[in-house]
């Protein structure tokens, strides 16, 4: 089950659709979908999450704690809505393309991809573009 929570006032648009879009790229790496939490929130909520959790005392857009059991997909997805805007700013793309990106790269960790060397980058920015492509298709 994929659920969509919030600690700010924003709010997901085409929830339904997009359960189906993120369920079908867990279906499509051979998974089953286990259960998924979504989590957006603000850059202050997610900070505290990334300096408690991961010793990392700087902002970030997504932190994806992966419980995932072999090919089970759960986990809890945190997604800072502000950081989010200002990436789409600076990347040049609008907020719902950037939200849709960031929200299956939570999804593709929990999968199994990695993003630590550039390789790795690479292989998910593909995967990431793929699935994309699922959902404006």
């Amino acid at each position: 089950m994929i659920t969509f929570n919030y600690e700010t006032a924003f709010s997901l648009e085409g929830e339904k659709d997009i359960g189906v879009w993120i369920h079908s790229v867990i279906r499509s790496h051979n998974c089953e979908e286990g259960e998924l939490n979504y989590i957006f929130c603000d850059d202050a909520y997610l900070l505290k999450l990334n300096v408690e959790f991961l010793q990392h005392d700087t902002f970030t857009d997504i932190i994806s704690f992966d419980n995932s059991i072999g090919k089970l997909i759960s986990g809890d997805i945190f997604i800072s809505t502000e950081r989010v805007a200002e990436n789409a700013t600076d990347y040049k793309v609008s907020f719902q393309e950037e939200l849709q990106r960031v929200m299956i790269h939570g999804v593709l960790h929990c999968v199994g991809f990695k993003d630590k060397t550039m390789e790795e980058q690479e292989e998910m920015t593909r995967q990431e573009n793929t699935a994309l492509l699922v959902l404006n298709n």
